[in-house]
């Protein structure tokens, strides 16, 4: 994933007031306005300004934005951006539309941190009696807990703004309930635990979406869930039964003779719970031992010697 540096991007200082991140845009915007710019990447450019300033125009996207540097999480220079997990957790925002974001393009780093249909806002004005704003945030749970459902304590920063206009991050703690079964992207609701409501008004709802720790075993895709098997390459060749970890518990796996590295193997209703539940797919790859000893090398020379017609590049042929 790209970082981007939404401050260079508008020719910024770090401590670049509201007023210059405003000249600035307008300067930039006009510049590269498709419909007037001849430079060859307008567009392209004119989404950057747009996208670094829908951040730094707004109070709440420009904290958690400024925090990725504090916590050393931004990359210095370089445009590769590998972020620790949950670097995109936890930041508890206003205004935030969850709609289907129609017409609205962003960066993948944007989409990562702000959520994909985020947009700028503070949700409904305040009157009199008036319901509080709905608030949202992003929170990484581990794979066990979606499988077994659990009860968690999080913590959340919610940007606020001083009355002497700088920007703290608050934050507060909150318990809630995983259901068995929840996948990547979906959303919890916790009723009245937005912003207050005016005047005696209902409190807003707070919406936590869901996403996953990187797992070192595991990859998900919806309901189902991917596990790269190494097998030897007599168990490939000869068939095995094998141990194999999941989510929750270990079960053995049939491993059939003459399975080719990449071959899956699916255990049913082993992935995610639903109904119906998910698959587990058991991808193989094939170890080799290392040879690095007399007999280790001996052992590979005759191996070689026992299959003398057999060419591993075959497919490579003309």
């Amino acid at each position: 994933m790209e970082f981007k540096d939404y401050y260079a991007t508008l020719g910024l200082e770090r401590s670049a007031t509201p007023d210059d991140i405003k000249r600035a845009y307008r300067k930039l915007a006009r510049k590269y306005h498709p419909d007037v710019s001849k430079e060859a990447d307008a567009e392209a450019r004119f989404k950057d300004v747009a996208e670094a300033y829908a951040v730094l125009s707004d109070t709440e996207k420009r904290a958690a934005y400024d925090d990725i540097g504090r916590r050393g999480a931004a990359p210095q220079g370089a445009q590769d951006f590998n972020p620790p997990p949950g670097w995109d957790s936890g930041f508890e925002f206003s205004g935030r539309d969850f709609g289907d974001g129609a017409g609205t393009e962003h960066s993948d780093f944007f989409e990562a941190l702000f959520g994909r249909h985020a947009r700028t806002g503070r949700g409904p004005r305040g009157t009199p009696d008036a319901a509080g704003g709905d608030h949202h945030a992003k929170v990484t749970i581990t794979l066990a807990d979606a499988y077994r459902g659990a009860r968690r304590t999080i913590t959340l920063r919610m940007p606020v703004l001083g009355s002497d206009g700088s920007t703290t991050l608050q934050e507060r703690q909150i318990e809630i309930s995983i259901p068995k079964g929840i996948r990547e992207g979906q959303h919890l609701r916790l009723a009245g635990q937005g912003a207050p409501g005016l005047g005696g008004g209902p409190a807003g709802d707070l919406y936590l979406e869901i996403a996953f720790q990187p797992h070192t075993n595991f990859r998900v895709d919806g309901r189902d869930v991917y596990l790269d098997l190494p097998v030897s390459p007599w168990e490939a060749a000869l068939g095995a039964s094998i141990t194999v970890p999941t989510p929750t518990d270990p079960v053995t796996l049939t491993v059939p003779p003459d399975s080719a590295p990449g071959r899956k193997l699916r255990l049913k209703g082993k992935g995610l719970p639903a109904d119906p539940p998910g698959d587990l797919y058991v991808v193989l790859r094939i170890a080799l031992p290392a040879a690095d000893a007399p007999a280790a090398k001996e052992a590979y020379a005759a191996f070689a010697r026992s299959f003398p017609d057999f060419n591993a590049r075959r497919t490579l042929e003309a």
